[in-house]
């Protein structure tokens, strides 16, 4: 079987930067122990712009990035690489989940159905269950008036708190997918704990379907390990198959050290036929039994824990692209998670698809 794999692109020019090392904001005794000098993935087509989980939407030929963030901040471009212009926010203060940190609401991911724009995003605080998945609406992104229609679901305290998967899970980084045939929605959530799960939302995407009891499936999960670093969900549809990407490993605040070389944020994938799966990677492993091929990890030593995918989709002239953040060791590790995460696009081609799971998924440079 051809292993899953990330063709290198465009590295002679760039060469200069595989040996840079951090900025002195957190000190590295020894960067060639911590950051991976691998070429086996190119090095980043930049997005121009500071983002953490970063969520883009096109619409209208422009494109709209959201961002966690002082009220969740949203930008606007008429190109992937920049620039981008700040136009407003979602909220106008607080969210109106009544937890902790709501005036800065986490991992943003916003759709548009039936005409209308959903952006779903996370209350929480790092560490913490006690945490909330909300939603707010809108008809314009442009003219910014939206409406905060509260939490989704709650984990920790909250209503529906007690009810199973809530009950095993953490309620942040929310994805969201449609069924292909049926049109019927989902929403994608999870970090730690319990790993992942995906629930079937009503039409009106304003609440979880049945909340009382919920269909919940259970999707990427790390039965064997104490700690389970998986989340930032993200799932999307490239025919015939529902792909699964996902975070793994630690994300940032280095200055309370850095983990073992491999163990920071990488980029994994699983894949299914049904949008419910189950999701197997490209060794036919399922994502519950601790499956999931890598596609994306840090390297040339400049390039640090990616991670925060989101996949926007293409059409029969443009490919999809995928973008994620990650951290340049060139600029700085400072500690915190906004401040030196950069936006990084890729396109994804050349899908093939075999009698034994995923043969090959190619990542090229985005223009």
């Amino acid at each position: 079987m051809v292993q899953l794999r990330i063709l290198s692109l465009w590295l002679a020019s760039l060469l200069w930067l595989v040996n840079a090392v951090p900025a002195d904001d957190i000190h590295v005794s020894d960067p060639l122990k911590v950051f991976s000098q691998t070429e086996d993935y190119p090095l980043p087509n930049q997005g121009n712009i500071a983002a953490h989980d970063p969520n883009i939407l096109r619409y209208n030929d422009n494109y709209y990035m959201f961002k966690g963030g002082m009220y969740l901040p949203v930008f606007k471009s008429d190109s992937l690489g920049g620039p981008w212009k700040r136009i407003g926010t979602v909220f106008d203060g607080p969210s109106v989940i009544q937890k902790q940190n709501r005036t800065r609401p986490w991992a943003p991911t916003t759709v548009e159905r039936n005409g209308r724009f959903y952006c779903f995003y996370t209350i929480s605080m790092r560490g913490k269950r006690d945490s909330a998945i909300g939603v707010a609406s809108t008809d314009s992104i442009d003219d910014g008036s939206w409406t905060d229609h509260g939490a989704l679901i709650n984990t920790g305290e909250g209503p529906q708190s007690h009810i199973y998967p809530y009950t095993v899970s953490n309620a942040i980084d929310a994805a969201y997918i449609t069924d292909q045939e049926s049109g019927k929605p989902y929403l994608l959530y999870g970090s730690f704990w319990h790993g992942i799960f995906q629930l079937p939302l009503s039409d009106d995407l304003l609440s979880i379907e049945h909340p009382q009891s919920p269909d919940a499936k259970n999707l990427v999960f790390l039965p064997d390990r104490k700690v389970k670093p998986q989340e930032g969900s993200f799932m999307s549809y490239h025919e015939p198959y529902y792909y699964v990407w996902f975070s793994h490993g630690k994300c940032c605040h280095f200055a309370q050290g850095f983990p073992k070389m491999g163990q920071e944020y990488s980029i994994r994938v699983g894949r299914s036929k049904n949008v419910r799966g189950p999701f197997l990677d490209k060794d036919e492993q399922s994502l519950t039994d601790g499956g999931g091929t890598v596609v994306f990890g840090s390297n040339h030593g400049v390039v640090y824990a990616p991670g925060g995918i989101g996949v926007m989709a293409g059409n029969s002239s443009d490919p999809d692209i995928m973008y994620y953040h990650y951290l340049n060791t060139s600029i700085g590790l400072r500690d915190g998670v906004t401040s030196t995460s950069r936006l990084q696009l890729y396109r994804l081609s050349a899908w093939m698809a075999g009698s034994k799971g995923m043969q090959k998924s190619r990542i090229d440079r985005a223009p």
